[in-house]
């Protein structure tokens, strides 16, 4: 996925009101930009922090910046922007790209099932089982290469969890899936210490047949891309990216 616009780089003053974040220009302009994330962003949010803004003249949009991402040392990047996953998985689902999920006919998004609840994907096809696909946003890194989620209490993700283990006990196929938006993780984990409810439901969930599948992303300046298969565990892995 491509960004819009080419991105500029700027320098983090500070986030609030889960919306904006304040932005110092390399040109010396302080600017607000969009921040397309609800979540706490755990340790990405830091006060001097080189950003990555994507600028455009929409005359309807408010803001003429939105934050895309966070540059870290050694060049590597992560995304901040929760509505990426879902757009770029989309057309990689549709191009039979995502390793575990091929085979399908029909890739149809934001499909109601369960109590008032909407899956990210439901791939259909002759001869297969429904499948659905939930797919979380992973940012969270408190130690070299070992993503985690989440990074804060998610008592909607907990109900997700509950939702997909209930079609794995119907015989349809369940897959959570965790794409990790940041270059310098080689394995993830879950952030049991954060929300100990998630990591209840998540260990009930696989216990009833859902599957786990884990990506990272391809990020630059210039675009987003689907990245490998990495592995996942309940306890916490040593890497070092």
């Amino acid at each position: 996925m491509k960004f819009a616009a080419p991105l500029i780089p700027a320098t983090l003053i500070r986030r609030y009101k889960r919306f904006l974040a304040d932005c110092l220009l390399e040109d010396g302009r302080e600017i607000t930009a969009h921040v397309a994330n609800p979540g706490s962003m755990l340790g990405l949010k830091d006060e001097g922090l080189r950003v990555w803004l994507e600028p455009n003249d929409d005359p309807k949009r408010k803001l003429k910046f939105a934050w895309r991402l966070v540059e870290h040392e050694g060049g590597h990047f992560t995304g901040v922007d929760t509505g990426v996953p879902n757009k770029m998985l989309k057309a990689a689902l549709m191009a039979g790209e995502v390793a575990g999920l091929t085979g399908y006919d029909l890739v149809r998004p934001e499909v109601k099932y369960g109590e008032n609840s909407r899956i990210d994907f439901l791939l259909t096809g002759a001869g297969q089982r429904d499948c659905y696909v939930e797919v979380k946003s992973v940012t969270l890194s408190r130690q070299p290469g070992l993503a985690e989620f989440p990074d804060s209490v998610t008592a909607r993700g907990t109900k997700h969890l509950g939702e997909l283990a209930n079609m794995a006990q119907t015989g349809q196929r369940a897959i959570m899936l965790y794409l990790i938006q940041r270059t310098d993780c080689s394995s993830m984990t879950l952030a049991a210490d954060i929300d100990k409810k998630y990591a209840a439901a998540f260990e009930q969930a696989t216990a009833s047949g859902v599957e786990v599948l884990c990506f990272d992303c391809a990020i630059s300046p210039q675009s987003v891309k689907l990245g490998r298969s990495l592995p996942f565990s309940t306890s916490p892995l040593s890497s070092s990216g």
